[in-house]
């Protein structure tokens, strides 16, 4: 017994009092039905579908509206109430501007604020009073639980409350009010948030995302390969410096650099301008709803891409020739390349090469940089590691994250589980001795965990091992034989671009692989899940996102709009409550506008997973887990300090 530790405890709970009152508490909350846990998946950027998702918490919101305003509200008044909680500040604007009558508007906000009321009661009956109240506006906190926990038997306090709702509007508080309710029911239908990898990269916000999850009640990170590459990036790896930007060239997204991190390109446009031309293969990628870009902005666009790639593909060659663990020998590219020719050999098959742009390789030392390529790195990896922004997000991401979580009985993972093609797991040597499942995951997140610690240290085997979770074969992230990135670029033979993916991708359907893998992350294979990212689903071609009889769920439908005409959706989301899983289907997200206008939501389709025989409750979660904990040391307290 650490008696030091419970003479500390002693400050906080000084009589004997404190301490049984703390215990009965904490009893009674393991008893209370465990909360709604919302997972979502690579988010790429895409904030406004994001948010949306979030604010609905996946249909939450909606359902319990028709849950308990079933007999009152019509199917159009459901969608317009639901809305108003979704957006309220635009919702309540577009109202209080369609209403010229003050009287008709004065009874609209009296219904809605009772309304707002009982559907809070609602939504927070399975939580404590506490953690209600830590939910509600603070502002308007005495009022709203004088309104929410209101008992008027006997009617003697019926002008009392109706008086207390005029007064609201009467002073000009109830779109506040209204406000404030709407976001605690938003908060109070999802209890915890999983975002399972990928937020960054793609798409043209993933820092709003960012700072949406850093004002989380309570969320973790299962990081994604793209967001591995970012704090590979900010840990001091050139390479991965290299590849965040060659993206957001590739996606026309260089101001989430240069506007958002304060990020300098210019010495790196001065650099492409002056070695590169424009080039077809280089160009960036615009969607359909991407916004207005000319003609010269787009060549420019094409140079600076083409610039940072020759540097990533340089320097690729050093860590591939240092690391022979990586097994990365044939990755080459530039000392594959007869430059005389414009040809490369890869397989024992020779590739003529189209869209080149080699002017700056030196062909008898193609890993050499040149002196302004040097500086210009020299000059980016600076700015990174100097943005106060990036080193907060990072920080987060670091501090949130992980490669896999197990929580509440399943595995969350983004990527894979590297295993051999008979569905034992794959193993990796690396320094001398040999890892795979658990194991091997647990060395690569401690060194992603010793890279960020020590940015200083630029060239070291960590860092190395950061840039191989994005790249190399046996990463549970990346999950595939090789990273054809050169080829994309040059070669038309699509049979060179084709990533040829782990068995882990395959084996996933089968049962009794996925039962092995949980048992491996020493969780129960009868009743636990694998939740993935990471692949998109093709819905459109019938591929099914809840494979081996219910043990794998991939959630990665396709947040991304790149993904989406091979995808046929916008993403799937997972809800977890005491009842069960449920998997919902999203199609694409419009707009904010198209919602507040039309009352238009983005879910399709929900899908039972797993249903509880019985009602799960906290004690059998994680939280509840640390609620044991607090209470055996209550006791131990209570025998210490106040049972001599």
């Amino acid at each position: 017994m650490d008696t030091k530790y419970l003479d500390l405890l002693a400050n906080k709970y000084d009589c004997e009092e404190k301490v049984a009152t703390e215990i009965i508490n904490l009893e009674a909350i393991l008893n209370l039905p465990k909360g709604t846990e919302h997972f979502v998946s690579d988010l790429h950027g895409e904030y406004n579908a994001f948010q949306h998702v979030l604010r609905n918490g996946s249909g939450n919101v909606k359902e319990k509206i028709k849950d308990l305003f079933k007999d009152e509200l019509s199917p159009d008044q459901v969608n317009a109430f639901a809305t108003l909680v979704y957006y309220p500040e635009e919702k309540l604007q577009m109202i209080t501007q369609e209403m010229e009558d003050p009287q008709q508007l004065n009874e609209w906000y009296a219904e809605t604020i009772e309304r707002m009321i009982r559907l809070v009661a609602f939504a927070s009956s399975k939580y404590t009073r506490s953690k209600v109240r830590k939910a509600l506006p603070e502002q308007f906190v005495y009022i709203v639980e004088e309104l929410l926990y209101k008992t008027d038997e006997f009617k003697n306090k019926k002008e009392y409350y109706t008086k207390i709702i005029q007064r609201i509007i009467s002073l000009k508080q109830a779109n506040k009010l209204i406000t404030g309710l709407a976001y605690t029911i938003q908060r109070l239908v999802v209890d915890h948030l999983h975002v399972v990898g990928d937020i960054y990269d793609r798409g043209p916000a993933p820092h709003k995302i960012m700072e949406t999850l850093m004002h989380y009640h309570s969320v973790d990170i299962q990081w994604g390969n793209h967001d591995v590459l970012w704090i590979g990036a900010f840990s001091g790896s050139k390479v991965c410096l290299a590849n965040i930007i060659r993206i957001c060239a590739r996606y026309d997204n260089l101001d989430i650099l240069e506007d958002v991190y304060g990020i300098n390109l210019r010495p790196l446009v001065n650099l492409a301008e002056r070695y590169y031309d424009d080039n077809p293969a280089f160009r960036p990628k615009l969607n359909a709803d991407h916004g207005e870009i000319t003609e010269a902005e787009k060549i420019q666009i094409a140079k600076i891409h083409q610039a940072i790639s020759i540097i990533q593909f340089k320097l690729e060659i050093p860590i591939i020739k240092r690391r022979p663990e990586f097994n990365m020998e044939h990755r080459l590219m530039l000392e594959k390349i007869d430059y005389e020719h414009h040809t490369i050999e890869i397989g024992g098959k020779t590739y003529p090469l189209e869209h080149t742009c080699f002017h700056t390789v030196d062909p008898t030392h193609p890993e050499r940089l040149l002196k302004e390529e040097k500086q210009v790195l020299d000059k980016l990896l600076f700015a990174i590691q100097h943005s106060e922004k990036l080193a907060r997000h990072m920080g987060f991401l670091v501090q949130k994250g992980s490669l896999y979580l197990k929580y509440n009985g399943n595995l969350l993972i983004h990527g894979c589980i590297p295993l051999n093609p008979d569905g034992s797991m794959k193993e990796m040597v690396i320094n001398g001795q040999a890892y795979s499942g658990k194991r091997l995951l647990d060395v690569f997140e401690h060194y992603l965990r010793y890279s960020f610690a020590h940015p200083e240290e630029t060239d070291d085997f960590a860092t190395d091992m950061v840039w191989y979770l994005w790249t190399g074969e046996n990463s549970s992230l990346f999950g595939k034989k090789d990273m054809t990135t050169f080829e994309r670029y040059f070669i038309r033979d699509k049979k060179t671009h084709v990533e040829q993916k782990n068995p882990y991708y395959k084996l996933r359907e089968q049962e009794k692989v996925c039962r092995r893998i949980l048992e491996e992350f020493h969780l129960n294979g009868e009743q636990g899940h694998i939740i993935n990212g990471h692949t998109p689903v093709k819905e459109i071609d019938g591929e099914n996102p809840i494979k081996a009889n219910g043990r794998m769920i991939v959630i990665d439908g396709g947040f991304s709009k790149a993904y989406q005409p091979t995808t046929g959706i916008a993403g799937y989301t997972l809800l977890y409550n005491s009842y069960g899983m449920q998997l919902v289907a999203h199609q694409k997200f419009t707009s904010k506008e198209d919602v507040l206008l039309n009352g238009t939501d983005v879910l399709s389709v929900r899908r039972v997973v797993d249903r509880e025989l019985r009602r799960k409750k906290v004690l059998e979660t994680n939280v509840g887990k640390k609620i044991l904990e607090q209470i055996s040391i209550l006791n131990d307290l209570l025998k210490y300090r106040y049972e001599k």
